[in-house]
């Protein structure tokens, strides 16, 4: 099987020629520019022959339109710390406007996504980072101010929700143009120890289904739940193809998320314990268990989040092998 076809079994529920893998990893700096980022994407792509290829650009990219940044310190998961916040007052949600996406940020990202897209065969299928409206919103804010503008001027942030979901429309509509199978959808709030289930649903869930609404017509929608008290029984209704969440870290097994979702599960390599800092052993025990976890159907190997950055070519080399096996 090629990449896609091996995919497309998995989804199906059928038995691939071995178990997928993908892993993904923020590259720092490189980020910087459009051609730097498609070439460390691409060259990450060729050394590993992953069975699909997530964009992961700095997290700030959908924000920095509105007047957002953020620079990378040092920090060995890739991510950056934020330097400015646009949003300080509940009035400036009623600010937001919609923009081109076709230049500034946005712009750039689409050149990467054309980029990459050109320079992959055709079986590898290519999905771009879209953070949740929330997730769009905590860029803005900061997650303290976000919160209490959740809390006690909820009308003002819905305004500001309202036009991160339609300028989140906008853009995917530009990357289906340039030949995305689908979106990583990264939705970072629908935790317990952040928000109530009903404050979630009212200010996440129901907003991310508006996003979610425009890429039903796409194959390799992956829902990527982050943090800890997760709320499964929430993040089991998106609308989405692959459901990527902490299993290792959480305590919630894939086997479980198999019998709860429809669709495949992704992860069983503990990021940091494992993929970090741990030793080839370590990760060929969690691939085989999360494989026999799954009986290799609807599973595709990878983290519960992103790749370290100093995570160790023996390690993914090692998860990429017990695949092979399985």
């Amino acid at each position: 099987m090629n990449h896609r076809e091996r995919l497309e079994s998995c989804l199906n529920g059928g038995r691939p020629d071995r178990t997928p893998v993908a892993l993904w990893r923020h590259f720092p700096t490189d980020d910087l520019d459009p051609s730097s980022l498609v070439r460390s994407i691409v060259f990450f792509q060729q050394t590993y022959g992953f069975d699909f290829v997530k964009i992961t650009p700095r997290s700030s990219y959908s924000t920095q339109d509105w007047g957002a940044s953020d620079a990378w310190n040092g920090n060995p998961e890739g991510s950056g710390i934020y330097k400015q916040y646009p949003v300080t007052h509940p009035e400036n949600w009623y600010q937001l406007a919609v923009h081109s996406p076709l230049k500034g940020a946005l712009g750039e990202q689409l050149r990467v996504i054309e980029q990459v897209r050109s320079n992959l065969p055709s079986d590898i299928s290519i999905i771009p980072t879209i953070f949740s409206p929330l997730s769009q919103a905590k860029h803005l804010a900061g997650n303290e101010t976000l919160l209490t503008h959740l809390r006690e001027t909820p009308d003002a942030l819905k305004k500001g929700l309202e036009v991160i979901v339609e300028q989140t429309i906008v853009f995917i509509r530009e990357c289906k143009k340039r030949g995305i199978d689908g979106i990583f959808f990264a939705v970072q709030h629908a935790q317990r120890t952040l928000l109530s289930d009903d404050e979630f649903t009212q200010f996440g869930f129901e907003f991310d289904k508006k996003v979610l609404s425009e890429v039903q017509d796409l194959w390799l929608n992956v829902g990527h739940i982050h943090g800890a008290q997760i709320m499964f029984d929430i993040a089991i209704q998106y609308p989405v193809n692959i459901l990527n969440w902490h299993d290792r870290e959480e305590g919630i097994r894939l086997d479980y998320g198999l019998t709860h979702f429809p669709g495949a599960v992704c992860g069983g390599l503990r990021q940091w314990d494992t993929m970090a800092y741990g030793r080839p052993e370590q990760v060929r025990a969690e691939a085989a268990d999360a494989i026999h976890q799954t009986h290799g159907t609807r599973f595709i190997l990878g983290t519960g989040c992103v790749l370290p950055i100093i995570a160790p070519h023996s390690n993914i080399l090692a998860a990429i092998e017990t695949a092979a096996k399985a």
